[in-house]
């Protein structure tokens, strides 16, 4: 068990409803009121308790960088409030699945702040690095990213262009140069990626791999590439709690039905 010093920094991957991996991390880290606790996005859906998941980061007072998943459930939440409000059509008009609707439906007003005001990005000054959830298009100025780049980016296409497919193009973290130190979640591998400017956290958690941190000292500057793995800290998953390779097989047969 790591020994806790004040004010250190903690960035946590994409957790995905999985509550007790996420307290058993906490745990093994040692976290204390003293510790900045940042959350990379996609705090919810797919695991077994979102609801869960945001008490805690409620109570620890944690900066919750937004996902793709946060994203999804703010828009929706959007058309419903214009539904209400001008007429217009249902909800069987928005491109959401049950699992999202689900979660939808049982957040309290509490939840729908905490996912209100998270901001698409979080800059960490005193470490030189800067938390997104999915990541950045490389040469291209924070203030001129798109919104969608930010939630969805994996690799970037032999054109240039960002792209959420993991076939047939590049990394971005592999053509990112900083600073700042950039570190994202939402690609998710079983092992992190170590960029010389980017490091990705999320390790497959919800689908059977490990919930893994970073934690960096008061004012403590990141490394290069590799040398990153000695302040990662991880928890093995307690269970597949979702079968990706399963569901998208349904999911094909249902479209094709």
């Amino acid at each position: 068990m790591l020994i806790p010093s004040m004010s250190r920094t903690i960035i946590v991957g994409d957790v995905h409803g999985c509550r007790d991996e996420l307290d058993a991390l906490l745990d093994r880290i040692a976290f204390t009121s003293g510790d900045q606790l940042v959350f990379v996005g996609d705090l919810i859906a797919r695991g077994p308790n979102s609801l869960g998941v945001l008490d805690v980061a409620r109570r620890t007072g944690a900066v919750i960088v937004r996902g793709n998943h946060e994203e999804k459930l703010l828009a929706y939440r959007a058309f419903k409030q214009d539904v209400a409000k001008n007429g217009k059509k249902g909800r069987e008009d928005f491109p959401i699945g049950r699992m999202h609707l689900d979660i939808a439906e049982s957040l309290r007003d509490v939840d729908w702040t905490l996912l209100e005001t998270s901001p698409l990005w979080y800059a960490l000054t005193d470490h030189g690095a800067l938390v997104v959830h999915a990541g950045v298009l490389p040469g291209v100025a924070l203030a001129d990213q798109k919104t969608r780049t930010l939630l969805h980016i994996r690799g970037v296409t032999p054109k240039g262009e960002p792209t959420d497919e993991k076939v047939g193009s590049k990394l971005w973290g592999t053509l990112y140069k900083g600073p700042p130190h950039v570190l994202f979640g939402h690609n998710a591998l079983p092992e992190p990626q170590f960029h010389a400017w980017a490091t990705g956290l999320d390790t497959s958690c919800v689908y059977g791999g490990r919930l893994t941190a970073m934690v960096l000292p008061e004012r403590a500057q990141i490394p290069r590439g590799e040398a990153v793995r000695g302040l990662l800290v991880s928890e093995p998953a307690r269970a597949v709690h979702y079968d990706w390779t399963r569901r998208k097989a349904d999911w094909t047969k249902s479209k094709t039905a």
